[in-house]
């Protein structure tokens, strides 16, 4: 890339230099024959005498007549031939020229010193430089050309270097990454150009990639946990069954087997919902109204205890509707499972956050078991006796999907019973 742009320059250098040294060397020249023209019509330089240089560096001058026949020179151009055969015209008194003698080349200039036919020439001249004589200059030029593109080749690997060192970096600590063990980042270097944007991408993408790999065991560890002992009930009654056959009761084996099977049902289905969660990124969002959300879902609802609701008008939040109708569902569920008289719905507006709570009047969750109660299969054990038909993951879901929505659920403080508030973005 350098040679491509100080080639061109080089080249250009040269050229450039050679016209400002020869418009100086004709410049001088010119003055000079000029000058020596200026005398002749004044009558101040006799013909045949030797001509006085009026500048040292033009020494070789001679004055011919119309026919080139030499009538006086300097005494450096004494022994010399005619400088040149090119004749100035009366239209055309100055003319500038290269030319050869067998000795040397000459640069020089010529001028008519009349108007008349018969006018006197004056030649000026002087040795062309070494310097555009030979191919110094040239030499010098791209030997310059031939430094500046090795140093900029030197100081473009140099940079590039230090500028791909990050990426070196990174390269190596992504090899180190694995299957196993999805905890790993690469290093993010300073600043806010493209190797650091890019360091981010990276470590998003291996943060996206650990969550997935958690989600997939966990999901694993939570259907090896909690399918082992349905399963092993519906095994046990049905050898028990095969074993015993006069001794069983059909419809009761048919009955236990069916509520085994439905709790399996739900487990997986719960245990689906949770591994899909956050995963589906390109699930459509879409406005939702939190006060309609809540009486669709009520109006679908037989439940023992009546549902009083507090509904805002106008809170609106950007989600996917199902996720967020599932963990109304599960509060509800939830509440309708631990009340003992009333369970309550409010959805409100705090600002620029959409507020939406379900109360019961149930036991009251202790302040350390408020977070616990949000983890996957956990039960506190005074609500066992009342939690039937449970998975154990519905509050785990409801975490889950205000999470993947931007927001958050809590356990809080409600005096005689238990609040679960759900908080999101509003729009």
């Amino acid at each position: 890339m350098a040679a491509l742009v100080l080639i061109p320059v080089g080249v250009a250098g040269v050229v450039v230099t050679r016209s400002v040294i020869t418009a100086g060397v004709f410049r001088d020249t010119r003055d000079t024959a000029e000058r020596i023209a200026y005398e002749m019509r004044a009558g101040a330089l006799p013909l045949g005498a030797a001509i006085p240089v009026p500048n040292p560096s033009v020494d070789l001058i001679q004055i011919t007549d119309a026919k080139g026949r030499i009538l006086s020179t300097s005494d450096a151009a004494r022994n010399l031939p005619p400088l040149s055969d090119v004749r100035p015209t009366a239209r055309n008194r100055v003319i500038n020229t290269s030319n050869c003698l067998p000795t040397e080349c000459l640069e020089l200039s010529a001028v008519r010193v009349t108007m008349f036919e018969d006018s006197p020439i004056v030649y000026a001249g002087r040795s062309t430089p070494d310097l555009i004589a030979t191919r110094t200059l040239e030499a010098v030029v791209f030997a310059q050309v031939a430094v500046l593109i090795a140093l900029a080749s030197w100081f473009t690997w140099m940079v590039t270097g230090r500028a791909l060192e990050p990426v070196a970096t990174m390269r190596h600590e992504l090899d180190e990454v694995h299957a196993g063990d999805l905890s790993c980042r690469v290093t993010e270097p300073p600043g806010e150009d493209e190797v650091a944007q890019l360091a981010k991408s990276v470590n998003s993408t291996l943060a996206r990639l650990e969550r997935s790999a958690d989600q997939q065991r966990q999901f694993a560890s939570d259907a090896s946990h909690e399918l082992r002992t349905p399963i092993a009930g519906l095994r046990a009654q049905l050898e028990s069954a095969q074993l015993y056959p006069d001794e069983t009761d059909v419809e009761s084996l048919v009955d236990s087997t069916l509520r085994d099977t439905d709790r399996l049902e739900a487990i997986i289905t719960d245990l689906l919902l949770l591994a899909r969660i956050g995963a589906q990124t390109d699930t459509a969002r879409e406005r939702v109204d939190l006060a309609v959300l809540v009486r669709q879902e009520l109006s679908t609802r037989c439940d023992k205890i009546p549902v009083e609701v507090n509904l805002a008008p106008g809170v609106v939040v950007e989600g996917v509707r199902l996720q967020l109708a599932r963990v109304l569902t599960n509060l509800l569920d939830n509440a309708q499972r631990h009340a003992e008289h009333r369970v309550q719905v409010k959805v409100a507006r705090q600002g620029g956050t959409a507020v939406l709570t379900v109360e019961n009047d149930g036991v009251e969750i202790a302040v350390e078991d408020r977070e616990r109660i949000f983890e996957r299969f956990t039960r506190l054990d005074a609500s066992r006796s009342r939690d039937i038909g449970g998975t154990g993951l519905g509050l785990a879901i409801a975490r889950d999907v205000a999470t993947a929505h931007y927001g958050q659920i809590t356990a809080e403080d409600c005096e005689g019973g238990a609040r679960f508030v759900l908080r999101l973005p509003a729009v």
